[in-house]
């Protein structure tokens, strides 16, 4: 095998599970009979190559076996059985900041943590600069750990993971952490890493970064490969898995759409008076919602709306019919026009979450969970998320 090259073959890995560990001898005598282990079976005979230089996604619901394939090819846990070989240094960006200890500032923790991935103390020094920089910690490095908000402590982790000379990366949920600035940093240097040469297999339930980072895309179901091939083909799959579901469990590790795709919401915007796409607006201007849906031989869908403050509080709802709307069933695309004359908003960032069901709103066709996200200036003195819209006057005695 070459430098960057990772192979798995029939790889199994079985947990064995017990209701509650008995950590007394009390505990032996009460428990005694009621503590038979159980097997959990997380992979079973999953194969698979990737090749140097390539990104290969692994997708799937919560317990499909992800997060154990890419700790087994890291090393940190050993098949039940089967063979992995991953040739060359290897990064690995699972639990970022799980490592550091609190007590030791930044700069300690930055020595520490490369000395687990096998730098030299010279190394690691001749990065430090550049790791601190990228973390945007220049003003808390010589801090405790302790002092750092979470968001700090991704930023460090990242940092030092992705300043490795790796030869293959494994990223899980990288994504799914810190804000938006830090997410756009992170992807930038793995999308340098990969033109740099460098493997990836990246777990994500961002469909979108998944489709930029990986050509090819492994869908995992219940331990086992479900598929093995293009990313579109793969995501489109996973989608399916989990039309049923209104809610599903994997929205908070980063999942943001999903559905059986017999109608899908091909575009959306937010339009101002002048017909313009905007996405900053004043409270009490016309603005309106314009949304293109497809179909693919279903009778008319059920469109849902949902209007969330960025706690994802929900401002608002409405499902419309398009049926009554005149819409018949058949294939191709048509567009709606949603108008709103005066924005009864004051104040504040808000998501518009868009969905897609049949007629009774059972089944999922689509489901974008942050379709649109906008901002609402106060036009005048307004506070709070509504804008009193009446008028006043004074009553005659």
């Amino acid at each position: 095998m070459d430098t960057g090259e990772i192979s798995v073959e029939g790889v199994s890995r079985r947990f064995r599970i017990r209701a509650r560990e008995a950590r007394t001898l009390k505990d032996l005598f009460v428990q005694r009979g009621q503590t038979e282990a159980t097997d959990v079976w997380a992979l079973r005979d999953v194969s698979l190559d990737v090749a140097r230089g390539e990104a290969v996604g692994l997708i799937g619901r919560n317990g499909s076996g992800k997060t154990t394939l890419l700790r087994i090819v890291s090393g940190i846990i050993k098949p039940t059985a089967g063979r992995v070989r991953a040739e060359g240094r290897i990064g690995s960006l699972l639990e970022l900041g799980a490592g550091f200890h609190p007590d030791f500032t930044g700069r300690e923790n930055v020595f520490l943590n490369g000395a687990i991935y096998g730098l030299r103390r010279a190394d690691i020094r001749q990065r430090f600069d550049e790791i601190v920089a990228f973390a945007e910690l220049e003003h808390a490095i010589d801090r405790p750990v302790r002092t750092y908000s979470s968001g700090m402590t991704v930023r460090l982790g990242f940092a030092i993971a992705a300043f490795l000379d790796a030869d293959v990366l494994l990223l899980d949920e990288v994504f799914a952490v810190g804000d938006e600035s830090f997410q756009r940093k992170c992807f930038g240097r793995i999308a340098r890493f990969k033109q740099e040469g460098g493997t990836i297999v990246f777990v994500s339930h961002d469909a979108s970064a998944v489709e930029r980072l990986c050509e090819r895309a492994v869908l995992l179901d219940s331990g086992s490969v479900a598929f093995d091939g293009p990313t579109r083909e793969a995501i489109s799959r996973y989608r399916r898995t989990l039309a049923d579901d209104i809610d599903p469990a994997e929205r908070s590790a980063g999942l943001r759409e999903w559905g059986s795709g017999e109608a899908t919401i091909a575009s959306a915007q937010l339009v101002g008076q002048e017909g313009a796409s905007r996405l900053q607006f004043l409270s009490g201007e016309p603005f309106a919602l314009r949304i293109t849906v497809s179909t693919d031989g279903v009778p008319a869908p059920r469109l849902q709306l949902e209007l969330r403050d960025d706690a994802g509080t929900l401002v608002a709802g409405q499902a419309v019919d398009l049926g009554e709307l005149g819409w018949a069933a058949g294939n191709g695309e048509r567009a709606l026009r949603f108008e709103i004359g005066s924005l009864p908003l004051a104040d504040g960032r808000f998501h518009l979450r868009l969905g897609l069901t049949d007629e009774s709103g059972e089944h999922l066709y689509h489901q974008l969970d942050d379709a649109l996200a906008f901002v609402v200036y106060p036009g005048g003195d307004e506070r709070g998320f509504v804008r009193f819209a009446g008028s006043w006057a004074l009553e005659e005695k």
